[in-house]
């Protein structure tokens, strides 16, 4: 099938591996029941994914000419309704069997998955599915060339720690989203630190993880006060930031 597309949502639909974890994830879903929601629907890839096994999909997305994208492209199927609306403001009527929300990005800070969840949880049914389930986040002690937070899209950078399984975010339950805490880190290489690198792992299904990928929650480069290290110190580093509320709400401190 061919998908009508934005720029952005074009670049999505071409990585193979976020889309394959996805349709796996749904695939395995194992009965055909009678509602879901795709929050955040983009061009209605994970809509179309859904098709068979709903007997009414909702798919909703705030963006216009997405939104115009996943009406043109799921026309044909009955069961499915393209919604052009911000999630935070429909308003839900029925309780659904599932959630397909994938509204993600790392550590959960610059889209606003959590605030949707928050939201359209409580419209969920009591044993309802969310896809996907959770988020686990890891850091990481680097040196890093550029000295100011991006992502790593061929960014040059050396790991100077072992990982820090710093915090997993079970979809299911109500977040949190502003996140503060101190991440120690033991030092396996000496050298200078000057940033942390954290890595999302998304778990969508008791069988189906997936790490990074190019366009699916791509590792952060986050600066911290550079400070030189050796092998075997410990490093105690503050990370706070807003999930949902973007990258400048990001800061860290060596403590």
């Amino acid at each position: 099938m061919k998908f009508q597309t934005t720029h952005y949502h074009l670049d999505l639909l071409k990585d193979n591996d976020r889309v394959s974890a996805f349709f796996e994830a749904i695939s395995q879903y194992d009965s055909k029941t009678d509602l879901a929601y795709d929050l955040g629907c983009g061009s209605g890839l994970l809509s179309y994914f859904l098709n068979e096994k709903f007997t009414e999909i909702i798919a909703i997305e705030i963006d216009k000419k997405a939104s115009m994208c996943a009406s043109e492209n799921l026309k044909t199927f009955n069961n499915i309704s393209v919604v052009n609306e911000d999630v935070l403001k429909y308003e839900f009527l029925k309780k659904t069997d599932l959630i397909v929300c994938e509204m993600l990005d790392t550590a959960l800070i610059d889209e606003e998955e959590v605030q949707v969840l928050n939201h359209a949880r409580k419209f969920l049914k009591e044993d309802g599915v969310i896809i996907p389930n959770a988020v686990i986040n890891f850091a990481e002690l680097v040196n890093m060339e550029r000295h100011y937070i991006h992502w790593d899209e061929g960014a040059s950078y050396e790991i100077l720690s072992e990982a820090v399984n710093y915090s997993k975010i079970d979809f299911k339950k109500k977040i949190n989203p502003n996140f503060e805490d101190i991440l120690e880190f033991e030092v396996n290489s000496d050298g200078t630190a000057n940033g942390i690198k954290i890595t999302t792992v998304t778990i969508l299904n008791d069988n189906v993880v997936c790490g990074p990928t190019p366009m699916f929650n791509p590792p952060l480069l986050v600066p911290i006060d550079e400070t030189n290290v050796k092998c075997n110190d410990l490093i105690n580093v503050k990370l706070k930031y807003i999930m949902g509320q973007g990258i400048e709400t990001v800061k860290t401190q060596l403590i």
